[in-house]
Order: structure tokens, then C-alpha cells, then sequence
């Protein structure tokens, strides 16, 4: 008797893990629109080739992060300064470009290592862009006013290094929100924002780059590359919106949401028979293996009546040593040489490595009609930083 009731509560607890896990992995909020997408996807008639990929990389780069003191954090940006390079010279994309990196800086942490990384980009590696925590590090909530405050702040120091500044002067910027709470979407006091959309808008940032995420943040518009449109009295403004559609320039939005490919990946090397979860990570426990780098060509976001272009931006957290393996160690290398062989002939694949500027100003080309090439349109919005 004792026996069984120990069994009886022992799968009730693993029940109970599961639906745990179901919450806190955002299932409940992604997945119904996923298994729609399926169903749709299985009447869609396959593209014409050539296939043009658009890789980008965007990292959260916080040098500081698990508590290092300014010598760790130094240590592992020399690290990047001298292997990154290394990695990244021996590769290059059909437009005789090396794989390009965005790195999301914090303005909240120190800011001493942001010369580095631009040399980094002025030698052709990448961009840095805007990555901000805000509230739940600071003694008092945020409001309206001392969050554009911050972002504005952010923009005057960063552009004594060149960042963020265009030929005529102007500043744009794209963003990620620190613990993916952006317009306030996990509450508990982490952003405190509800209309972060529009003061993002306001300040001069051209798109967002935060997603996707597993948890409550997680938008249910998934794999789309789309407008949200804000309220400003609600949080989450941007779980749904108006997705980017090739030669329609009606926008109704506030701010362009650029996505990376979220959902089921069967035979993965963690689980041999039950599907893993694609969040489009890079790191120690979401390596770029080649099976899985196939899966994301297959399933790569692309632009409604255009899809002879596929997008694939992938997110990192790049200043931990236990991400860098999969972005400029063996694993990384591994990738860019697998992506260069097989989906780069120039018959049925074209490679193209980009900034998260870049990935902007080929989705608003293609959105306006003018797109000619991918080559040609990396710079046709938002122009190169004038890093100094």
C-alpha cells in the first residue's frame, strides 16, 4: 500500500515538473501559433532557387556578468580581441564579407571596454548596438521620463566612440531589453515601462532584436518579422503586429520586431526521442551542430511574398567563456565552414553574413521594393557608424 502510494505520488510530482516546465519555457504562449504555422507551411508551394541566407549574430555582450571583477572582465574582452578575429578571417560570405557579430552593449555596466570593440568594428568584424537592464538595479522604479533619460545618456556616450552616429549626425540604434522584458512583458519589477515602444521609437532605435525568448516574455507572433504597435497603458504591446510584407510600405506600427526562429527540433544530440526546444541560442548547451544548422535553413524567417531570402539571427550571451566554443572556437569555425561548403555554391544557396543594421536595411528594402541585391542594400537606411 505504502508502496504504491509513493509511485502515485512520485508521477504526480513529475507531472507537476512538466507543467512547470510547460509555464516557465512560455509553451502555452508560442506553441498554439507554431502548430498553426505547421499546418499552413504544409500547403506552401517550395521557393525557387537561388536561396539567399541572411545570417546575424547578436550578442549580449556584459563583460561583467556572474559577478566578474574588472580583471575577469578584461581578460575576456582580450579574449574576443585577439580570437575573433583569428576565427573570422579564415571565412567569408558570397560578398567577400567576414562573419559579421552585433554586440549589444549594456551603457548601465563599465563602459572602459567599448574602444575595444570598436576596434573590432573598424577593422570590418561588426556593430555595436544598445543592450539595457534598467529598474531593477536602481533604488527607485523607472519612469517615462528617467528611462529616455537613460536611453538618451546612452546615445551621448557612445557616440564619443562613433557609435550609433550617422554621416549627418543623427543617431539610430537597435535594441535589446535586459532579461527580455521589454515594455514591461515579465513585470515583477525588472522594466516597469508600459510604453517602452514608443519612447524606443521616440529616442531614435530603428528596430528590436530581443527575441525570442522561453518564458512569459515570449511573443505568440512567432517567426515573423513584423511592426508592433504600442499601448501605453498596456504591458506587452508587442505580442502581436502587423507582419512585413515585400512592396508594402503602410506601415502601422511603432517599432520593426526582428526575430529569431523559435520551436521544435527533433534528434537533437540532449534528447535522442523527444524534440528540443530552438530558441535560436548560441552556447555551451545550444552548440551549432550541422543538423542543426540545416534545420535552421530549412525553417529560416522570411518576408511575405518574398522568399527567396531566408533570415537567421541568432543570439548569444558572448563575454561568458562557456559561449565561446560555439562562437569563435572549434564549433564556431566548424559552423562558418559548414555554412560556406554546403549553402554557398551560388546556384541553389547564396551566404550573406550581416549586422543586425544590416538585416534592417534588407528587410526595409525588400518592404519598400527597391531590392536589387543583398549586397546593395546593407546600407540603404540606416548607413555605417562613424566609429572613431
Amino acid at each position: 500500500m505504502i508502496k504504491s502510494w509513493m509511485m502515485k505520488v512520485k508521477k504526480m510530482s513529475k507531472l507537476l515538473r512538466k507543467i512547470k516546465n510547460f509555464v516557465n519555457k512560455g509553451y502555452s504562449i508560442w506553441f498554439p501559433n507554431y502548430c498553426m504555422q505547421k499546418i499552413i507551411n504544409l500547403h506552401i508551394t517550395p521557393t525557387r532557387y537561388p536561396i539567399h541566407i541572411v545570417l546575424c549574430v547578436v550578442d549580449h555582450f556584459e563583460p561583467f556578468s556572474a559577478g566578474a571583477n574588472l580583471l575577469i572582465a578584461q581578460k575576456r574582452v582580450n579574449a574576443w580581441l585577439v580570437n575573433y578575429p583569428k576565427m573570422a578571417d579564415k571565412h567569408i560570405d558570397a560578398d567577400g564579407k567576414k562573419p559579421q557579430h552585433t554586440w549589444f552593449y549594456p551603457p548601465h555596466l563599465d563602459q572602459s571596454f567599448l574602444k575595444d570593440i570598436v576596434s573590432l568594428c573598424k577593422c570590418g568584424y561588426g556593430d555595436v548596438e544598445m543592450h539595457l537592464h534598467h529598474n531593477h538595479m536602481d533604488p527607485f522604479p523607472d519612469t517615462c521620463v528617467t528611462l529616455k533619460q537613460k536611453i538618451m545618456q546612452c546615445l551621448n556616450d557612445y557616440s564619443k566612440y562613433g557609435i550609433f552616429v550617422q554621416p549627418n549626425g543623427k543617431k539610430k540604434f537597435a535594441f535589446i531589453h535586459g532579461d527580455w522584458s521589454l515594455d514591461n512583458s515579465l513585470g515583477l519589477g525588472i522594466c516597469g515601462i508600459n510604453n517602452e515602444i514608443s519612447i524606443l521609437r521616440d529616442c531614435g532605435c530603428y528596430a528590436d532584436f530581443t527575441f525570442p525568448s522561453l518564458g512569459k516574455a515570449q511573443p505568440a507572433f512567432i517567426n515573423k518579422v513584423y511592426y508592433a504597435k504600442d499601448n501605453e497603458i498596456k504591458a506587452k504591446s508587442y505580442n502581436w503586429g502587423k507582419q512585413v510584407v515585400a512592396g508594402d510600405v503602410n506601415v502601422d506600427g511603432d517599432l520593426l520586431m526582428v526575430q529569431g526562429i523559435i520551436g521544435l527540433r527533433w534528434f537533437s544530440r540532449t534528447h535522442a526521442f523527444i524534440p528540443s526546444i530552438e530558441s535560436s541560442n548560441l552556447d555551451a548547451s545550444d552548440v551549432p551542430t550541422f543538423s542543426r544548422l540545416d534545420y535552421l535553413i530549412k525553417n529560416a524567417i522570411t518576408i511575405k511574398r518574398f522568399p527567396m531570402l531566408r533570415f537567421i539571427k541568432l543570439h548569444t550571451h558572448g563575454a561568458r567563456e562557456s559561449t565561446w566554443d560555439a562562437l569563435f572556437g572549434k564549433s564556431g569555425d566548424n559552423m562558418f565552414s559548414y555554412l560556406e561548403s554546403k549553402y554557398n555554391d551560388g546556384n541553389k544557396y547564396v551566404l550573406h553574413y550581416v549586422t543586425a543594421r544590416e538585416m534592417y536595411n534588407i528587410i526595409k528594402t525588400v518592404e519598400a521594393g527597391t531590392f536589387l541585391n543583398v549586397q546593395d542594400s546593407r546600407n540603404s537606411f540606416i548607413g555605417p557608424y562613424c566609429y572613431v
